[in-house]
């Protein structure tokens, strides 16, 4: 094959000589009929082979499950196997390992955070409680429920529950939240 070749920058393509003569090329001439009736027969034996290696597979994977049959060996049983061998080894790798010691101590911090953080709330609501606005607001509630109690019984059936708590509402709308204090304590006191 020749090739006539041009420089970069020369407008014309890279050409093929004799195109014809690399198409004449027979590439199994260069062996022998008897090579080749001797490379179609070795062929022929090894597809002869593969044939009887996948009968005589079938056969012993068609064995196989009737003895694992006969033992009551069933796929779902070896699955369950499989599955708690490798359940196994994954908890005794040393990267599981790691990771659920890194959990049991996050988790061991966490617990003691929301601890800390409960007792802090409760001390909280315990501060609140014992202010001086809660416990006005806590006499006001009972002195409410003494008031419609004391109205319940006076009433004595003549009106309903529902009327009681409106006059009871309407009563305690009627003190204003802008009476002093001396006011609202000498209230309380009457409760």
């Amino acid at each position: 094959m020749e090739r006539l070749q041009t420089s970069l920058l020369d407008p014309e393509p890279v050409t093929e000589v004799d195109e014809e003569m690399v198409s004449d090329v027979d590439l199994n001439n260069t062996m022998t009929d008897e090579e080749r009736e001797e490379i179609l027969s070795e062929l022929t034996k090894l597809e002869e082979e593969i044939s009887t290696l996948r009968q005589v597979l079938a056969s012993k994977e068609k064995h196989h499950s009737e003895l694992k049959a006969k033992l009551g060996i069933t796929p779902l049983s070896e699955f369950k196997q499989n599955f708690n061998k490798s359940w196994y080894d994954m908890q005794t790798s040393t990267a599981y390992k790691k990771t659920s010691e890194t959990l049991s101590t996050a988790g061991q911090k966490t617990s003691a955070a929301f601890t800390t953080l409960g007792t802090a709330i409760s001390r909280k609501f315990g501060d609140l409680r014992n202010s001086p606005s809660f416990k006005s607001f806590e006499e006001k509630v009972e002195c409410t429920v003494s008031n419609i109690k004391t109205k319940v019984g006076r009433q004595g059936g003549g009106g309903s529950f529902e009327e009681v708590l409106s006059s009871a509402a309407h009563a305690s709308a009627q003190e204003t939240p802008s009476n002093n204090m001396s006011e609202s304590s000498d209230h309380e006191r009457t409760c």
